[in-house]
């Protein structure tokens, strides 16, 4: 007999409490269960299960076994997954988190491009600035932005992006520049309000000494856009990501804080479930997403 079709049959008598009900899940009859089960016992010289009139249970062998079966049933289903799924092509609705800032200014002009290229996916894109559980919550996929929390997800580096502090010239007119990070506790600052750290900003400094700025701020708000407009009007400083204030620094509209502060660089993420295969939409979507922002650097927004 098949081995794999024995370790199935004893597995799923484990898993369905008896005979009956595993027959029905595997779509044979009883007996061909039991002969399964009984020409897997023969075979490894060990009792797997406990029968009696009532029930059926793993003896302590077979639950060892069943532990290590299961496992191996597992691959050899993910295994026909992945022939299948690289066979296929992408298709259904990648539902995906993106960090609020990138998605409306990034990735939203850009997604009729993908949704040409491969008309039988469908996007269901959720803005927001919180680290979602990707299974849990049901989303195939995420783009963030700095620091990964979540080590067990899968990752790829899409592009980089850097922070500067910047203000208006008028800003700047008006209240002075600050030469140093100390200076900044006399300055308006303008806050994110997602934040986990609240209004506080972490800054490396010359030295390379990590600082933080602690400011209740001129204004707080949970939107880049709405920071960038606001420090563009003269209200006040903020610490933005290059892609939302370089076209603004360009134009002179803002000017850097500090100059002669590090560049804080972030890498901006694709990041997926753990697996050893990745699904056909989610591969086709972040191999577009980075060959749309190839080449891109920190500050080359």
């Amino acid at each position: 007999m098949d081995r794999l079709t024995e370790m199935e049959a004893f597995a799923n008598v484990v898993d369905q409490g008896g005979f009956t009900d595993a027959a029905r899940k595997m779509g044979i009859s009883k007996s061909a269960v039991s002969k399964h089960v009984s020409a897997l016992e023969a075979r490894l010289g060990a009792r797997l299960l406990n029968r009696t009139t009532r029930r059926v249970s793993p003896t302590e062998i077979g639950l060892a076994y069943y532990d290590r079966a299961r496992r191996v049933l597992n691959d050899a289903g993910e295994a026909d997954s992945l022939v299948s799924a690289m066979q296929s092509a992408p298709s259904g609705v990648l539902r995906m988190s993106v960090a609020t800032d990138f998605g409306v200014n990034l990735l939203s002009p850009i997604l009729a491009d993908f949704l040409r290229e491969y008309p039988a996916i469908t996007i269901n894109m959720v803005l927001n600035n919180r680290y979602v559980e990707l299974i849990s919550e049901g989303f195939d996929m995420a783009v963030r932005i700095g620091e990964l929390e979540d080590s067990s997800l899968r990752a790829r580096r899409i592009t980089d992006t850097t922070k500067r502090m910047i203000a208006a010239p008028s800003y700047f007119q008006q209240h002075g520049r600050p030469l140093k990070i100390d200076d900044l506790n006399q300055h308006r600052l303008l806050h994110y309000s997602n934040q986990p750290s609240g209004n506080v900003w972490k800054i490396t400094a010359p030295s390379g000494e990590k600082r933080q700025v602690r400011s209740s701020g001129a204004l707080t708000v949970n939107d880049g856009q709405s920071l960038l407009n606001a420090a563009i009007a003269g209200l006040g400083i903020a610490y933005l990501p290059s892609f939302l204030y370089a076209e603004a620094l360009r134009r002179g509209l803002v000017e850097d804080a500090i100059p002669e502060l590090p560049r804080e660089d972030l890498g901006i993420y694709a990041v997926y479930p753990p697996g050893r295969f990745t699904q056909p939409k989610v591969r086709a979507f972040i191999d577009f997403l980075a060959a749309r922002f190839a080449g891109r650097g920190p500050e080359n927004w």
